[in-house]
């Protein structure tokens, strides 16, 4: 850094130099060079007492920080450059810090304040005419009007901003603006123009050497890719994109390459490896998106506030000793009665701005709780998806088994039950499943066993369904040992494996149970047939899984179900449904068409609960033969 500092530069040039530096080396992902130099340039700068070019280096430090991801230091030294620019009257060092400001809102999620200061920022560069300040600022204009869904709008934005940038000759503002275009037109299904703008983009960057932007916008291209079943192409770009954006350590784009990772492993049912991801993904937003962060960027408008509430004290403190100076020839009762009034104001001055800080503070707590809610709200619906993945279309069981039904309702948005089928030859497999607990902790165990099943039947090839759990557990029990942890997670489950034979037209049923039994209804009898006391998971004595066959005839039904429609607490003493209840229940309707079957079920459950909470996932699968 020293050999680009020329000896003949005078204190205040090299400033200026070492900030120019800052952000080259910040353009191509050299973070930790960037910032010594930004740091050397304040430090000399505060020796000289050299106002501009200290903030000019604190707005390096805050953008090399807001491109680590550490927006906590990033609004610090944004607010530290902000001040001293406003203290020295520089408009155009307040717009890009407004400008700056508004990009770290944008990156919590907070896009009605993101808009805020993209605008008082615009506002100022136009009095200024500063086109490229303009372009960069109708660029986050766009890029907010992107995020929170108005991709129309966004549009409109983007475009004015890549006329001003094409005007200017700016290529770096040119490639942002066509990967901010691309965006908009894949939030509007229009894939064809996505690619367009997003290779025009990645050409551009990869001739300007911005390493940030290549991977932004492959990360973009391999989104589409994975919407047009391109898998191979996508894969292979979201490889290339993760190796680029953790070797310059920007965390931000790491994050996004393992969503969408997540999306291809889900979208070629590798649910393991998209579980896997997703928990990448997790770990990564969590540590950008922490409640230290958000209360730091949501803080800065109270405490600038605050400032210049005190600084306003201040002075009106300083006004009123001078005037208390010339109120000397007062008698002493004036004087006194003065300060009494005083003290009493003061006491009230205090009070109400207590009150104040206090409501503040209030409305501040609620809006990280909302954020936070949001975040794990938006968490849950992408889990709901990886789930709904794993489970077989109801239109695809009705293909294969048109007299059935399945009655299915979870708990919260994700379930810790699922049903699962699979066909191999003649032989169609179907299951019930009950994982340990419910909602999100319920669901990614449901991931686990649902992909070990699959393992079972289409890996090792296995027919037999006690056999099939006996892999099951192998394989959900090496799953969890890979965790320091002690997971005592698993599942129970009926495995029925159905095939019609040719000689005398009846239906060969196999059945298998970890703890769920398997009930066969026969003209007005009921048969259960006894599940092994044993989950699928650690257990202190594990055997093999028996296997039964069953001969049935045309008419039979048999059931597949979990525990949660009988452990529904509910009925005039709020007591259990039970299992005799729900058997009684089944055999009264079992002549009854299967789809009127699972409407009495939900209505008899519905009328059980009256008003009570729902306390687990409910699955019944009724099939007639």
């Amino acid at each position: 850094m020293a050999n680009l500092l020329k000896k003949e530069q005078n204190d205040t040039t090299k400033v200026n130099t070492l900030n120019t530096l800052s952000g080259k080396l910040r353009g191509i992902a050299k973070y930790d060079t960037a910032m010594s130099c930004a740091e050397t340039a304040a430090a000399l700068a505060e020796k000289l007492d050299f106002k501009s070019g200290i903030s000019a280096a604190y707005r390096n430090i805050g953008l090399t920080y807001d491109y680590q991801g550490n927006y906590v230091k990033a609004i610090e030294y944004h607010t530290k450059a902000l001040t001293i620019n406003q203290e020295i009257g520089n408009k155009d060092g307040i717009a890009r810090n407004y400008r700056n400001i508004g990009n770290v809102y944008d990156d919590q999620a907070n896009y009605p304040k993101a808009i805020e200061y993209a605008l008082k920022s615009l506002a100022i560069d136009q009095e200024l005419n500063n086109k490229d300040g303009i372009a960069a600022d109708l660029g986050n204009l766009g890029i907010a009007y992107s995020d929170q869904g108005d991709n129309k709008k966004a549009l409109e934005y983007d475009f004015k901003s890549l006329t001003l940038d094409q005007k200017q000759g700016n290529k770096a503002g040119i490639a942002a603006d066509l990967g901010n275009i691309a965006i908009a037109y894949s939030a509007l299904g229009d894939y064809d123009k996505t690619l367009e703008y997003d290779f025009k983009a990645l050409a551009l960057n990869k001739e300007l050497g911005r390493k940030i932007g290549i991977a932004f916008n492959m990360n973009s291209i391999a989104n589409i890719y994975t919407k047009e079943k391109k898998y191979n192409e996508a894969q292979s770009i979201l490889d290339s994109s993760l190796e680029l954006s953790k070797n310059i350590g920007e965390k931000n784009l790491t994050m996004k390459v393992y969503i969408e990772r997540a999306k291809l492993d889900s979208a070629k049912n590798i649910f393991n490896l998209a579980f896997e991801d997703y928990k990448k993904y997790i770990q990564f937003r969590d540590s950008l998106l922490n409640e230290a962060n958000t209360k730091a960027v949501m803080n800065y408008e109270f405490n600038q506030k605050e400032s210049a509430k005190k600084a306003e004290q201040d002075k009106k403190d300083a006004l009123a000793a001078a005037e208390n100076r010339k109120q000397k020839i007062i008698t002493w009762s004036v004087a006194v009665g003065l300060l009494m009034v005083m003290v009493f104001a003061g006491f009230v001055v205090r009070s109400l701005r207590l009150t104040t800080i206090q409501k503040q503070e209030i409305e501040i707590k609620s809006k990280v709780i909302e954020e936070k809610n949001k975040d794990i709200l938006d968490s849950i619906l992408y889990a709901k998806r990886l789930q709904d993945a794993i489970l077989p279309r109801l239109s695809l069981i009705k293909q294969y088994l048109p007299d059935s039904f399945v009655f299915y309702k979870p708990k919260d948005i994700v379930a810790g039950d699922f049903y699962w089928m699979e066909r191999k030859g003649d032989t169609l497999f179907i299951a019930a499943a009950d994982c340990t607990g419910h909602g999100v902790p319920g669901a990614l165990v449901s991931v686990v066993c649902s992909t070990a099943m699959n393992r079972a039947v289409k890996e090792f090839q296995l027919t037999e369904p006690g056999k099939i759990l006996d892999k099951v557990r192998d394989l959900v029990l090496e799953t969890f040992e890979k965790s320091e942890s002690n997971v005592q997670d698993g599942m129970d489950i009926s495995l029925a494996a159905i095939s019609r034979q040719s000689s005398d037209g009846s239906v060969e049923v196999k059945w298998s149970g970890a703890n769920n039994p398997l009930w066969i209804i026969q003209g007005n009898s009921v048969t259960e047939i006894k599940a092994d006391k044993q989950p699928i998971g650690k257990s202190d004595k594990a055997t093999p899984f028996t296997t039964h066959t069953i001969k049935l005839n045309t008419g039979d039904i048999f059931f597949l179900f979990t525990d949660g429609y009988a452990d529904q607490f509910g009925g005039p003493k709020g007591k259990k449904f039970k299992y005799k209840q729900l058997q009684d229940l089944l055999l009264a309707n079992a002549a009854s068409p299967t789809p009127d079957q699972a409407k009495k079920l939900d209505t008899i459950l519905n009328e059980w609960k009256e008003g009570l909470e729902q306390v687990d996932d409910v699955l019944v699968i009724g099939i007639r033969v």
